[in-house]
């Protein structure tokens, strides 16, 4: 049976994860992510889970208490954001090296200095080269439907790679929406039951070393394996989206487009602020504007070639970032640069323009999302592309 439910993104996963019932959570608390795994300690203290909960000192060491349940054969689950996940930085790398199919939660906060708890992207971005699947959540909805799916993808044979299923702080994580809960028994029967790909470190039978010395006679192939498993990633990401869709009824795919078949100007935007944009995108088409939205879903692996071909027609892109890839070219944003990257390899030589806004939690506005679709409509109609990176409701 399944029912409907105010609750916000933060308790959607925590829901997510009692379905799922892992064998190990192992978590500290961080601000906006804290009501995440204090949600899942009740559901645990109530006997709900069967789940071993970890309490630990730090971020640091809830990761390395995951690497090592992973390593010993369990299905483990976490969850931090921003500073914490910025601690875990060498276990985060070790997940992946050691190819853990552990799956975490980062609810997307900015990183010091100055100290601030609120939303912008920089904690998933700045572990974008660490190895793990980086799926986006605009909504609860989504984030509870993402969790789900996200162990599916980690555990397949042909991927065993952790996954980040990232939403907003404050803006997903503490917002109160409408989200369909789906019976328990249909989200077992969808992840179904762990079963370790790999020899674990209880399997006597098959003796195995985690964390040995690995110099440069074997660490490149062991680096060229990660490759494989990240490329396999994506038709794994692709079929378990439509199997998610015949069984509950809501497709997912790499990323989403609205308006975007006959548009001259597209919006490419991350996350909750794909949803204010829809809603302008419908506004801006009902004044005879032909503007569009692609909403990344997944960003590791990046969908290079299926991106460049869903925007091969448009006349102009503006791609928004909410983070900064500081010392990079402009100073761009991480997503701006990987799809100028995948314009530059798979053809497209329509101006594109990066658009940081929204740091620390700063609000984007309708506005200024209207703004961007007219400045991209005039470089569309000139030619002229103008300031490559430009700062959206900053003060100057």
């Amino acid at each position: 049976m399944r029912e409907y439910l105010a609750i916000d993104g933060n308790t959607a996963i925590a829901t997510a994860m009692r379905q799922i019932n892992p064998d190990v959570v192992a978590a500290y608390p961080i601000t906006p992510q804290t009501s995440t795994v204090q949600t899942f300690s009740q559901f645990v203290a109530d006997g709900l889970v069967d789940t071993e909960f970890v309490t630990v000192e730090s971020e640091h060491s809830a990761m390395s208490a995951c690497v090592g349940a992973a390593a010993a054969g369990a299905r483990v689950m976490t969850a931090t954001s921003s500073a914490g996940l910025a601690l875990m930085w060498e276990i985060v790398y070790v997940a992946a090296s050691n190819r853990l199919p552990i799956v975490m939660l980062v609810v997307n906060r900015a990183l010091s200095a100055p100290i601030n708890i609120h939303c912008d992207h920089s904690d998933s971005m700045g572990a974008r080269d660490a190895g793990w699947i980086q799926i986006f959540s605009e909504n609860p909805q989504e984030s509870y439907d993402n969790m789900i799916q996200a162990v599916r993808i980690a555990e397949h044979p042909d991927v065993l790679l952790p996954v980040m299923v990232c939403h907003d702080g404050f803006i997903t994580s503490h917002g109160l929406e409408r989200v369909e809960i789906f019976d328990e028994g249909e989200v077992r029967d969808f992840i179904g039951t762990y079963k370790p790909q790999m020899p674990t470190l209880l399997d006597i039978d098959n003796p195995v070393t985690y964390g040995p010395l690995d110099f440069y006679d074997y660490y490149y192939e062991h680096k060229r394996q990660q490759v494989e498993a990240m490329r396999h990633a994506k038709p794994v990401i692709i079929e378990v989206g439509r199997e998610f869709g015949r069984k509950f009824g809501r497709s997912y795919s790499l990323f989403e487009t609205h308006c975007l078949e006959d548009a001259e100007v597209a919006i490419v935007v991350l996350s909750s602020t794909a949803g204010t944009t829809r809603v302008m995108v419908d506004r801006l088409r009902a004044q005879g504007l032909k503007v569009g939205l692609l909403k990344p879903r997944v960003f590791r692996p990046f969908p290079a070639q299926e991106l460049v071909e869903a925007l091969s027609h448009v006349k102009a892109i503006g791609v928004m970032d909410r983070s900064i890839s500081f010392g990079s070219m402009n100073n761009a944003g991480p997503l701006f640069l990987e799809l100028c990257a995948a314009l530059k390899i798979y053809g497209g030589d329509m101006p594109i323009v990066d658009y940081v806004f929204g740091l620390g939690g700063r609000d984007i506005v309708p506005s200024q999302i209207e703004q961007v679709a007219h400045e991209l409509l005039k470089i569309a109609e000139t030619g002229e592309r103008g300031e490559v990176v430009r700062y959206l409701g900053v003060r100057e």
